[in-house]
């Protein structure tokens, strides 16, 4: 399965350069279900410094990102039962920090009302968030 953006036109292959994760939504087709999440795609593994330097390295790599489908288990037991051709990934927002990641998909998850909405996986809201860094 594929990742689209926005209104399901723009097929997803790469990250956009500067962007480090997303804000996503996952529509269960079946049930008529979804799920507001959040993804990095883009992490920094530390390194050890080099033979006689102090300073590590710092290397970014791609995370899992293509095959994610979320961190809901209400939500990965139907994917299991249907299959993943039975839903589709939209990402709603490229993010540039982890900060701007984790208040968009609060801001998303407040305004779908996701916890008192039946229609929605999402249990939970957590999000710990400064100011610093919002775009």
């Amino acid at each position: 399965m594929t990742w689209h953006y926005l209104n399901q036109t723009q097929i997803v292959t790469t990250v956009p350069s500067g962007m480090i994760g997303f804000v996503y939504l996952i529509h269960d087709l079946p049930n008529d279900m979804l799920y507001v999440g959040k993804k990095l795609a883009i992490t920094t593994k530390k390194m050890p410094p080099l033979k006689g330097k102090k300073n590590k390295r710092l290397s970014r790599i791609q995370t899992d990102w293509q095959d994610y489908y979320g961190s809901s288990q209400r939500l990965n037991d139907m994917i299991t039962a249907f299959g993943k051709d039975q839903f589709t990934r939209t990402i709603l927002h490229w993010c540039p920090n982890k900060n701007t990641m984790s208040y968009l998909e609060a801001r998303e998850q407040f305004d779908r009302n996701v916890l008192h909405d039946a229609r929605y996986y999402n249990g939970i809201i957590n999000c710990r968030i400064t100011g610093r860094g919002l775009k």
